[in-house]
């Protein structure tokens, strides 16, 4: 009996279900206080799996802006712009409509009309857009062709869409580097762009030449906006907006001379597109500063177009050793003079001679008997020179070469110099340095060098930036090199001037045919052979490096050129020199003319018909005025400015050249009918297409019809007959 009451007292579902509600009770209070704590402390903390919920609430309805500094623009010396900062656009075409509203729609809704709306104003058929705006995409862009757009091309599609109320494109706005004179110096000059995996990146960065080594000096520092919008993105009235202005980049003034640049880029091109030397350089200094007042290369590329960049990297000012050959005389007669180890009327046999284990002989190697060193000097012979370095003494020798600073850079404000070298080993090799070979030198590096002889023995230093001025506050920096002293007297430098009048003007001077008419000029021209991957040197008429330095007037030397041209086709030229002369002698005869007149703008634009600075100005303003001339002109564009003009500006302008303008619109394609061969190859250059030729003469039809849309990738077969 007791067990069975034991049995109903232990089995009372009252008792068991008072156990189970404490127990519910004890669970619900412990996740109450669970859930509890976590919000107070998410409320304390303002965190949630390590992120900050206040920071993630500001970026939903803060926008942060960067403001853009603006990036210096780099001048000439007479404050025409060189590189400039521009606005390009970016469009985009909205496809999906997650993003929209009933009452804000930022889609493409009529993609139809919105092709043909953008068809008038690009260089992309209807249906192609149209394809674009039909496919199954958030969002899709346009490739080239809506890259790089202009504020008017941009104002222009938006005005149209707005009259047609249509939705769904935008632009987005980045800066873009311009530099509007197309090959000007470029790889002096250099490139600013954004860099590769940084297309995001409103800045820009200078990759070569002064863009890269004043980089820093011209992107100043940019700045920043803060402020509130709602959830559909508007900006909320009456709010604080926090705003940190940016600090614009400075300005930088050079030493080029616009004209002088232009005219030595127009010559250059000419001898480049008859001869294809590998290597072409000439500068052209001033003799007193070392303002170099216009240098160029070959190959070069387009600033504007990039055309031409793939192929070299390379300043060759800076960036490009050779043994400097016979010009190196120039150095040596100044070292034998000071030495007293030049003897002008003194004799010796000329030929050949032994010496440290070698054989050097003149270009004549049976020579021209016994003659006089100054003799030797107008021929310019080997054998003249390494009695001088002997006499001297080899340890005075390499002084001298120390003292006009070889094997040392010079500092010029440019990226990558190389410093060249003078290993000054075995007695050969020594005595080779008298005559340029067995040494490194670099152009900037020789022109320092022959500063010394028209300075009274003081060298100057090359440089370009003349200035620099910082847009806060307006202040100038100006750019003084000092000069540095060598072992050479003004006595002997005058003298050495003297004698190097001997190989321009002697009936033997192997510079004869680089003199200047009105004008006695110094010059000493070099011929050295270039060494091989083996580490011999090279045969062949053309595996030598073909120079000459010019200097002028001799009575006070004002100027200094100095033209390399490494391994030209002769065609035709007989002689490499001949190939040189070509580049030095128009050059030298115009920067003569133009800076020993007192005159010098007047007598340089009168000398006859000139082009225009037509850069920068309004389309329709310039046609009219070339309207009123006369003159046919080309237009290629459909912008209201003139960004590329051809001829360039102060070119002589001939009754038959050919008036090529680029504007800032996308670019269109002139009717090429009657054109010459040349006239359609400065377009390619101009724009950038590929033109294949088919005949000979002149242009008689094309394959895409006058005011097409192009564009760099663009490719253009032209047919041309003979004019009849």
């Amino acid at each position: 009996m007791k067990q069975i009451k034991r049995k109903i007292k232990e089995s009372n579902p009252f008792r068991n279900r008072k156990y189970i509600a404490i127990m519910l009770y004890i669970f619900c209070f412990i996740l109450f206080f669970g859930v509890f704590s976590r919000f107070a402390w998410i409320m304390v903390t303002g965190e949630i799996n390590g992120e900050n919920l206040v920071s993630n609430v500001h970026k939903l309805y803060t926008r942060n802006n960067t403001l853009q500094a603006k990036r210096g623009t780099i001048y000439d010396s007479s404050g025409n712009p060189i590189a400039m900062d521009a606005n390009s656009y970016k469009m985009i075409a909205v496809l999906t409509d997650e993003w929209s509203t009933p009452k804000r729609p930022i889609h493409v809704q009529e993609p139809k009309a919105v092709a043909e709306v953008l068809a008038k104003h690009l260089s992309m058929s209807e249906e192609d857009l149209l394809d674009r705006l039909t496919m199954d995409n958030s969002q899709v862009e346009f490739g080239s062709i809506g890259r790089n757009l202009t504020y008017e091309i941009v104002s222009a599609i938006e005005e149209d869409l707005k009259k047609e109320e249509l939705t769904g494109i935008t632009f987005e706005e980045k800066k873009s580097r311009l530099y509007p004179n197309g090959i000007f110096a470029s790889h002096t000059i250099g490139l600013a762009q954004r860099e590769n995996g940084e297309q995001e990146s409103q800045s820009l960065k200078g990759v070569l030449g002064l863009e890269k080594e004043f980089d820093e000096i011209l992107s100043g520092e940019d700045g920043w906006i803060e402020y509130q919008r709602d959830r559909f993105g508007y900006v909320i009235p009456n709010q604080e907006i926090e705003e940190v202005l940016p600090t614009d980049g400075n300005d930088i003034h050079l030493t080029l001379d616009r004209r002088m640049q232009i005219y030595l880029e127009s010559i250059v091109e000419d001898v480049n597109e008859e001869h294809s030397p590998e290597v072409l350089t000439a500068t052209l200094m001033h003799a007193k500063t070392g303002e170099i007042l216009a240098t160029t290369q070959r190959p070069t590329f387009n600033g504007t177009t990039k055309v031409g960049i793939d192929q070299t990297w390379q300043n060759y000012l800076t960036e490009y050793t050779f043994d400097p050959g016979s010009t190196m005389k120039v150095m040596t007669l100044a070292a034998a003079i000071e030495e007293g180890t030049f003897r002008p009327y003194d004799y010796y046999k000329s030929g050949k001679i032994q010496v440290g284990g070698g054989t050097v002989h003149d270009v004549k190697p049976e020579g021209w008997g016994y003659i006089s060193y100054l003799e030797g000097l107008a021929r310019s012979s080997n054998v003249a020179f390494v009695h001088q370095v002997q006499e001297m003494g080899f340890e005075t020798w390499k002084q001298y070469l120390d003292s006009y600073g070889f094997g040392q850079k010079t500092g010029i404000s440019l990226p990558n110099e190389y410093s060249g070298s003078n290993p000054y080993g075995g007695d050969l090799q020594r005595i080779n340095t008298s005559f340029g070979q067995g040494i490194s030198v670099t152009p900037v590096q020789m022109l320092r060098a022959f500063s010394s002889i028209t300075n009274g023995g003081k060298m100057v230093e090359p440089h370009l930036v003349k200035e620099i001025i910082d847009k806060e506050t307006g202040e100038e920096k100006v750019f003084e090199p000092e000069g540095t002293p060598t072992l050479i007297s003004k006595k002997t430098a005058d003298q050495t001037l003297e004698y190097l009048t001997e190989t321009v003007y002697s009936d033997v001077g192997t510079a004869r045919g680089y003199a200047v008419e009105g004008f006695e000029i110094a010059a000493k021209t070099g011929t050295a052979q270039m060494i091989g991957e083996d580490g011999r040197y090279l045969s062949g008429d053309s595996n030598y490096v073909y120079s000459v330095v010019g200097m002028g007037p001799v009575e006070d030397p004002e100027l200094i050129f100095y033209v390399t041209v490494q391994q030209p086709e002769l065609n035709g030229a007989g002689h490499g020199s001949h190939v040189v002369q070509k580049v030095f002698n128009p050059v030298m005869k115009r920067a003569l003319e133009y800076y020993s007149s007192e005159e010098t703008e007047m007598d340089f634009e009168e000398e006859s018909e000139v082009m225009a600075n037509v850069i920068q100005k309004n389309t329709q303003a310039v046609i009219d005025n070339f309207n009123t001339t006369g003159r046919e002109i080309s237009i290629i564009g459909s912008g209201d400015t003139i960004v590329q003009q051809h001829p360039i500006q102060n070119a002589e302008l001939k009754e038959s050249d050919r008036i090529m303008l680029m504007t800032n619109g996308a670019m269109t394609l002139p009717d090429l009918t009657g054109w010459s061969k040349s006239d359609v190859l400065k377009l390619s250059e101009l724009t950038g297409i590929a033109v294949t030729f088919e005949g000979e003469g002149f242009v008689n039809s094309q394959t895409l019809p006058p005011q097409s849309f192009i564009e760099s990738e663009t490719k253009l077969t032209v047919t041309l007959s003979p004019n009849e």
